[in-house]
């Protein structure tokens, strides 16, 4: 026969179990977290972010705990608000892009700089340091051969021609000699000459410049881009919810400070 003291303590022991694994479920589940994340957002991301706050301020109570559950939801909204924002500047983006015309000039105000005419402006937008640094040094290849031809053409002389073709760089002579089988130009020193004055110079020279000018217009495609007057309440609601975090976080502390003393 089971003594009664050791009934008593089982059925108490059994209580305390039972009344561990609810509250428990209790700290796990609040009423918060059921609201905080929407439909189609990752709950586990905020069980996440929940249960490192419990984590490090280690609740006492059910008041703690709701001081917590507001703490993970105030983050919680403020990463929709930089997502917003996110939103926002892509859209700008995206705009602004479909009008390189009007940023390229922009780019440089005080010299004469691209028209944006033929522009790849998402390219230059997207580039890597790498590519940028590769396109830049391309760009000068380019430029000096075709400078380098003209001044061939320019002295004349026997071979002119052959060594002014030779002296370009290996695309820009596949264009040139595109232009000699479709009958635009004649191979010869003055057609070759004309070529380079009128076409394949100004376009090297142009696509220098926009390499050179890449950070700028980096810059200012994203200035145009960032549209200030649609994202001044998006500052203002998470101004209301730094100023919330740290009023809960103040409480949150004072409640703590009180229970250790």
């Amino acid at each position: 026969m089971i003594p009664c003291h050791a009934t008593d303590d089982a059925e108490t022991a059994g209580k305390a179990g039972h009344y561990k694994a609810v509250r428990f479920n209790a700290m796990k589940h609040g009423i918060l977290s059921k609201l905080a994340v929407l439909a189609h957002e990752d709950h586990s991301e905020f069980d996440d972010l929940l249960a490192a706050l419990i984590d490090e301020h280690q609740p006492a109570g059910i008041t703690e705990r709701h001081l917590i559950e507001e703490l993970a939801a105030i983050i919680w909204r403020k990463r929709r608000v930089l997502l917003a924002e996110g939103a926002r500047i892509n859209e700008g983006i995206k705009n602004v892009v479909n009008s390189p015309r009007s940023v390229m000039p922009s780019a440089a105000p005080f010299e004469h700089g691209p028209t944006g005419e033929h522009t790849d402006l998402p390219y230059l937008l997207n580039a890597s340091q790498e590519e940028t640094t590769e396109r830049q040094r391309n760009a000068e290849i380019d430029l000096g051969a075709t400078r380098r031809a003209a001044a061939i053409l320019d002295k004349g002389g026997a071979n002119a021609y052959e060594k002014a073709r030779r002296a370009l760089t290996p695309d820009s002579r596949d264009w040139w000699d595109v232009q000699v089988q479709e009958e635009e130009y004649s191979a010869t020193a003055d057609d070759l000459h004309e070529y380079i004055r009128e076409s394949l110079e100004p376009m090297h020279a142009r696509l220098a410049q926009e390499a050179r000018l890449i950070p700028a217009i980096k810059a200012q495609t994203l200035g145009e881009a960032l549209p200030i007057f649609r994202l001044e309440k998006l500052s203002r609601y998470e101004t209301h919810l730094d100023r919330k975090f740290e009023r809960t976080l103040a409480i949150l502390l004072k409640l703590k400070e009180l229970r250790n003393s």
